[in-house]
């Protein structure tokens, strides 16, 4: 880790911490409002410190982290752990977002009408007889 930063950009951190896969995603994401500094909405250049609370919204789930240190260069999952700790309600949380998710499954992901997939379309055909003869495309006739 760096030496005497005490200092570093939010958007930098993010990536370091490997809460996303490049900077330039970290900055959009913050653009669009869903990066809290100490629960100010935070701008790409906002500095953060060890001791700083960051809260990050992705989908529908809210993630409070404390920042534990700070390094300019994305390092291995495991390294990047060590840059923060996760508060104890936002663990809670995010084990109570899962259970429910678990649970009450997104409705678009129930739907059984459209377009069935091949699959689908196998269980279809074995359930009315098949479709015999009339749509075979051998030539063989």
């Amino acid at each position: 880790m760096g030496t005497d930063m005490d200092k570093l950009r939010i958007d930098k951190w993010l990536w370091a911490a490997r809460f996303y896969k490049t900077r330039s995603l970290a900055s959009e994401e913050i653009t669009k409002g869903r990066v809290e500094v100490n629960g100010l909405e935070a701008k790409p250049s906002r500095e953060v410190k060890v001791g700083d609370t960051v809260q990050l919204r992705r989908e529908a789930v809210v993630r409070t982290v404390v920042v534990k240190g700070l390094s300019a260069t994305r390092g291995a999952a495991q390294v990047a752990q060590q840059l923060y700790e996760e508060t104890p309600d936002s663990l809670r949380a995010r084990e109570q977002a899962a259970e429910q998710r678990r649970l009450a499954p997104e409705p678009a992901l129930a739907i059984e009408h459209g377009r069935p997939t091949k699959r689908g379309r196998r269980e279809l055909d074995q359930a009315q007889g098949g479709w015999g003869d009339r749509w075979s495309a051998s030539a063989d006739e």
